[in-house]
């Protein structure tokens, strides 16, 4: 069975390009994407440590409709939420220490899933990443300390 190719653009409705947003911004950003967001997709969130990827993917799950708190899977690696439509799978490998661990968390099943795929620290990854990942950079503005450039593609 084949399956079907994912999405690799920001969905519709979802600002494109650089923009710098406050944490209230982003996160109504985050929740239009969630809610725009239909799978497959694979999206790689990269990012300074508290440039603001957790608040990021609570806000797209938030807006795919998860209704359970979402936490960092940081040393689970692995997080599974069901949204109004769609499986979500949160993934953190900042505590990966090679991309061959991916094997042992069924990282290809996960990103052949038909699901909304959210990966911080997608760097560890290598190339196992997607080809067609939707990726998604928050920088922190050196203009403003309160808000964050995000950058989607």
């Amino acid at each position: 069975m084949t399956t079907p190719p994912h999405h690799h653009v920001v969905p519709e409705g979802a600002a494109r390009g650089r923009i710098a947003l406050t944490r209230d911004e982003l996160i109504a950003w985050g929740k239009d994407f969630g809610a725009s967001a239909r799978p497959p997709l694979v999206v790689a969130i990269s990012g300074d440590l508290g440039a603001g990827k957790t608040t990021l993917v609570q806000a797209i799950c938030a807006g795919a409709g998860v209704r359970e708190p979402v936490t960092s899977p940081t040393f689970a690696l692995v997080h599974r939420y069901a949204g109004a439509t769609a499986t979500i799978y949160h993934l953190d490998l900042y505590r990966l220490g090679t991309p061959a661990e991916l094997t042992n968390i069924g990282w290809d099943e996960l990103v052949s899933a038909h699901a909304i795929v959210l990966v911080e620290w997608p760097e560890r990854a290598g190339s196992r990443l997607p080809a067609d990942v939707v990726p998604i950079d928050l920088e922190y503005d050196a203009r403003d300390s309160e808000r964050r450039l995000l950058l989607a593609g």
